[in-house]
């Protein structure tokens, strides 16, 4: 499959506007005056399912089921159905079980038996989805999930490696820039990539200027090792406690992209994260899971660094228009009464 471009996002904008909502780009006064910096939040937490990636899911399944075409279509009867499978930790499965519901297809995640959010697996459930629990981590769920696709003939929808996720997701940087048009820096959680896919394409044709910096948990640095290097190997540990950002595997797809358009990447720790999530909650009134709240705490990083040559980042975020990603807030309610007590 081929990468998506700038067209394939203004394609996907228009498919999933009757579906979903604009979302709210938000400056914060606080957070502002801490990091000397007009900052913004993007409340991609504010969609249906709590998170960035139904817009991929609606964009791709929507649009396979109005081709109805490609593998995955079973029949029942006289009737004709779109069986779909995937792996996810939580948020992608919830964007493809949404999607599912909308549009009629049915929809089989495979989740990790290990480390899992149980408020994103029964939302995947109430919005009918069959989930079945597999592996220790992800990336062993992802395997499982791709023989259990090809050996029954449904289609396999991976969480990064498919052009029409990472246009739908790539929608919210044109809300962005319809917003903002003049922003300086924008910060995407990476845990698959196609946050940080998205948003670079649309960057780099509407505003080239605009530095893109992905950031990760320094517990899970699986996509950092590989655009550090320009390598696809798996990354040998994934300890982190936000199961947003928990991959071992870098994808292909997404690293390709980011390979060639992202401008930073940047590793926070676990418990910067949660910083950030008592500030979020604090001052911006959000709440944000782990991956949701990693682009502020990125920001509180770079806020007195110097990064390179990059004309933009040369003093730090001081005096940018910076966006930070809120990619979601479904975080399990025990773990946020647990960050917000510390």
């Amino acid at each position: 499959m081929l990468s998506p471009n700038f067209a394939d996002i203004l394609a996907a904008r228009e498919f999933i506007a009757p579906y979903l909502p604009k979302t709210p780009l938000v400056r914060v006064e606080k957070l502002s005056q801490l990091l000397g910096c007009d900052y913004y939040a993007k409340l991609e937490n504010l969609q249906p399912v709590g998170a960035f990636k139904v817009r991929g899911g609606v964009n791709l399944v929507g649009t396979l089921v109005s081709t109805a075409c490609g593998s995955g279509w079973v029949t029942a009867g006289e009737e004709k159905h779109l069986r779909l499978v995937s792996a996810s930790t939580g948020n992608h499965g919830q964007s493809i079980a949404y999607a599912g519901r909308l549009f009629g297809a049915k929809v089989i995640i495979y989740a990790p038996e290990q480390n899992i959010n149980e408020s994103k697996m029964q939302a995947m459930r109430d919005l009918g989805a069959e989930v079945r629990l597999y592996g220790r981590d992800f990336d062993e769920t992802r395997l499982e999930a791709e023989r259990v696709a090809q050996a029954e003939g449904f289609r396999f929808v991976h969480s990064a490696n498919e052009p029409k996720l990472i246009a739908g997701v790539g929608t919210m940087a044109l809300e962005i820039f319809a917003d903002l048009p003049d922003v300086d820096v924008i910060i995407c959680p990476a845990g698959g990539g196609s946050c940080a896919s998205g948003n670079c394409i649309v960057a780099k044709q509407v505003k080239p200027d605009t530095r893109i910096i992905a950031t990760q948990s320094e517990q899970a640095p699986a996509m950092w090792h590989a655009w550090k290097n320009r390598s696809l190997d798996p990354y040998p540990t994934m300890k982190t406690e936000h199961e947003g950002l928990a991959t071992r595997v870098p994808f292909e797809m997404t690293n390709k992209i980011l390979w060639d358009l992202l401008d930073d990447f940047v590793l926070v720790s676990d418990e910067e994260i949660n910083d950030a999530i008592r500030l979020l909650a604090r001052h911006a009134k959000q709440v944000a899971e782990g991956a949701g709240a990693a682009s502020l705490a990125a920001a509180l990083k770079l806020r007195d660094q110097k990064r390179g040559s990059s004309p933009t980042l040369r003093e730090g975020l001081r005096g940018q228009k910076v966006v930070g990603i809120l990619t979601g807030g479904n975080i399990p309610l025990e773990r946020f009464a647990r960050v917000m007590a510390r």
